[in-house]
């Protein structure tokens, strides 16, 4: 890992009759709609659905690294993550996430080992470290 601090850069563009293309430098660009709630079409992904997605997966590069530190033999980890937007002091905001993880192990015996390692992923994920709304997490460790 690079020294700190690292920073990240992003532009959104739209015209009044089309969807926002959100770009990072070097990526390819992404369309951007308000989800259903908010009138969208369904089809692409909100900001609502890409804040849910990072969440997800800076879990899973925050166990990654962790495991390989820790050398604990894995062979899958999927996560299915959630994010409640609700009013909250008068405003919309995410109130609360979920993630519900399973993990498939090389070993079962390293279970216990697994579980403390998936906790620490979720203490050291740079993403919901930097939101408001708390996260919640169960999992499911399997042999």
């Amino acid at each position: 890992m690079q020294g700190l601090p690292h920073d990240y850069t992003a532009t959104a563009t739209a015209t009044a009759t089309a969807h926002v293309t959100a770009q990072c430098p070097g990526q390819p660009a992404l369309q951007v709609a308000p989800p259903t709630a908010f009138g969208g079409p369904g089809d692409i992904s909100s900001p609502e659905d890409l804040q849910v997605a990072a969440i997800a997966s800076c879990f899973i590069l925050s166990f990654k690294a962790i495991a390989a530190a820790s050398k604990l033999e894995w062979s899958s980890i999927s996560v299915d993550a959630g994010g409640t937007l609700d009013q909250q002091d008068r405003a919309i905001q995410f109130t609360g996430f979920s993630l519900n993880v399973n993990l498939t192990l090389a070993d079962a015996s390293a279970a216990d080992k697994a579980e403390r390692l998936l906790g620490k992923a979720k203490q050291t994920c740079f993403i919901t470290n930097s939101l408001r709304a708390d996260t919640e997490m169960s999992a499911t460790v399997s042999g």
